[in-house]
């Protein structure tokens, strides 16, 4: 491999590297800004650049820089510059220049901004520590002996507070997750209060990072997005927080939330997009080494694994260390709880086991799981991608079971074929795949099993158990669309058997041995109109009207109670595959029905 000399960046030459695999990595952090009062350090990866410009601008909105500077190569691909005084409250950018110094790229805050101004464009410089909230240094994690005693419940943060009838003042906002005592016009709680009723021990928040599809300058818009859609990976989305102009307000508010729920027992876990940014052309990874992080294919185009015009290398040496390093920022710097990979298995199996290696090494009871597949085929060799089937590869991280999903309500690719809940045989034992945990069980015949013919668990813990999510129709919508009611002249069947039927699917969700999901407002009998992807849908479709607990109350209660008893008997979540089949047992029954029974005081209980 060629070296590189340490010469100002505008008279270095740059190394010659035979291709990106020979590109060196980055010593120490992955961080591109170091400040304390006295200094601040800037350092940029990029190794085929030929020169690198740091700018530094008063305010955000500056159209001068307020200072320039010519970064200084270094062997290990990076370029460095110190700053000397305290630049707190100061806005910074680089530019990379390419051949001949000309300038073929955009100003960009580098891959690992840690606070930035409005809408991502311009790093922010500030003090991390005066971030912290009140209470922070002395927040813990709320007690959990094991991953298997999860119970997820996801929740994105416009639809859960924004209806006016959340009886919340920071709707849509960070801080809606810190008021208490907020209640709906009937008087029933919501909010954080309605979580700490339900009973669940996690909320998994959908993205929450800073993602490209909302305009923060036009919040009165009222656009509505998933955030799917990643800029700066490791900053908090600004449209969540009372100010997206002040640098600081996002990332104090962020831990504001996390604080309310420790307090309240209940953990988080951040839903993580590292598998495909916004765009490629103006992506921060372009803007910083173009084409290293991103996959192509024989002809040269563009990998899209995501479905989304790119799928990011999670191999490559340096990607695979800014994943490391941004999942150890959210859970030390951020303190959280899990992670959920988006199409996890575009990404490798050697990165997922080092995530997992050192989150353990943090605290082993950080969940960490993800969605078994990918929208298309990955560019990457079939052995190393982490999908359902590579989770024996895996220990420790889990995967969503589409088995038990699709044979309890029907396929995702049909929203009007039923399954198991509209009364169709054929997917009991699809259903018992899920019950056991996608682990080997002798009461499971698995070429019945609708999409895997071998157990893909080691241990129950790996399974994600769920019968609906953020992606898809609300159970409600989809029992409407796929059962048939009971009496032949209903179009669609009657609040009392849909209520039934949310029972019955919930139950055995709830009642298997791998970790329970839920999605939010699926207690409430919540439905989206019938809509399926309502990732861009305005509130009128995505918004919890909170009216429904005081309708549905009966539903609610139900709900609660069966989290409660999963709590109060460790039969349902024994978290050993061995217990499972020592304990677990299946009885014989007709079609349509699956009977189980929990035996010898499994897992201890009595």
């Amino acid at each position: 491999m060629a070296s590189a000399t340490l010469l100002l960046g505008c008279q270095a030459s740059k190394p010659h590297y035979e291709s990106l695999n020979d590109y060196p990595v980055k010593t120490g952090s992955a961080k591109e800004v170091n400040y304390t009062p006295q200094q601040t350090k800037f350092s940029l990866w990029s190794p085929n650049a030929d020169s690198v410009k740091l700018n530094i601008y008063e305010t955000q909105a500056a159209e001068e820089p307020l200072q320039q500077l010519w970064l200084k190569r270094r062997n290990d691909g990076s370029w460095t510059a110190t700053v000397k005084g305290d630049q707190k409250g100061k806005f910074y950018t680089f530019l990379v220049f390419d051949p001949a110094g000309t300038y073929e790229r955009e100003e960009t805050p580098g891959i690992f901004a840690t606070a930035v101004g409005v809408n991502g464009r311009r790093g922010a410089i500030i003090d991390m520590r005066q971030t912290d909230p009140q209470g922070w240094s002395s927040d813990q994690r709320p007690a959990m002996n094991r991953q298997a005693d999860a119970i997820i419940y996801e929740l994105h943060h416009r639809d859960y507070s924004i209806h006016p009838s959340s009886g919340v003042q920071n709707s849509g906002k960070f801080l809606a997750l810190t008021e208490y005592g907020t209640v709906s016009p009937e008087g029933l709680a919501t909010g954080i209060d309605h979580l700490r009723e339900l009973g669940v021990t996690h909320v998994q928040i959908l993205p929450s990072y800073d993602y490209g599809s909302i305009d923060e300058t036009r919040l009165a818009d009222n656009r509505y997005n998933w955030g799917y859609d990643p800029v700066n990976y490791n900053v908090p989305e600004g449209s969540y927080s009372t100010d997206p102009y002040n640098p600081e307000c996002r990332i104090r508010e962020f831990k504001q939330m996390i604080l309310a729920l420790h307090k309240a027992g209940i953990r988080v876990i951040l839903d993580v997009v590292y598998n495909h940014t916004y765009d490629v052309a103006h992506s921060n990874f372009t803007q910083t080494v173009p084409g290293y992080f991103y996959r192509t294919r024989e002809d040269g185009s563009l990998g899209n694994a995501s479905g989304c015009g790119n799928e990011t290398a999670s191999e490559r040496p340096m990607m695979r260390k800014f994943m490391l390093e941004s999942i150890r920022w959210w859970a030390e710097e951020y303190h959280l709880d899990g992670f959920r990979f988006d199409l996890m298995a575009i990404h490798d199996i050697p990165t997922m086991n080092a995530i997992r290696a050192m989150l353990d090494e943090i605290d082993p009871t950080i969940l960490l799981y993800g969605e078994g597949w990918a929208a298309e085929t990955p560019q990457l060799d079939e052995a190393l991608r982490p999908v359902k089937a590579n989770c024996l590869h895996m220990p420790g991280i889990g995967a969503f079971c589409d088995e038990l999903r699709d044979g309890l309500r029907g396929p995702f690719y049909d929203d009007h074929v039923g399954a198991f809940l509209a009364g169709l045989p054929g997917n009991e034992q699809s259903i018992r795949f899920g019950i056991v945990g996608a682990i080997e069980h002798p009461g499971v015949d698995l070429s019945k099993v609708n999409y895997s013919h071998q157990p893909w668990a080691l241990q129950p813990s790996q399974l994600i158990s769920y019968v609906s999510c953020h992606d898809d129709m609300m159970l409600t919508d989809r029992l409407r669309a796929s059962v048939k009611p009971a009496a032949k002249k209903q179009k669609q069947i009657d609040d009392e058997q849909l209520m039934r039927l949310d029972k019955l699917a919930q139950t055995v969700v709830l009642t298997s041995q791998g970790l329970p999901f839920l999605w939010n407002g699926e207690e409430l009998m919540r439905d989206k109109k019938g809509v399926h992807n309502s990732y861009c849908s305005p509130d009128s479709i995505n918004a919890i009207d909170w009216t429904l607990k005081a309708r549905n109350k009966d539903l609610c209660n139900y709900y609660a109670g069966l989290i409660a008893m999963r709590k109060a008997h460790p039969a349902f979540r024994l978290g050993d595959a061995e217990l499972v089949r020592n304990h677990l047992t299946f009885i014989d029954s007709p079609d349509c029905t699956v009977v189980f029974r929990l035996a010898n005081h499994a897992g201890g209980d009595v």
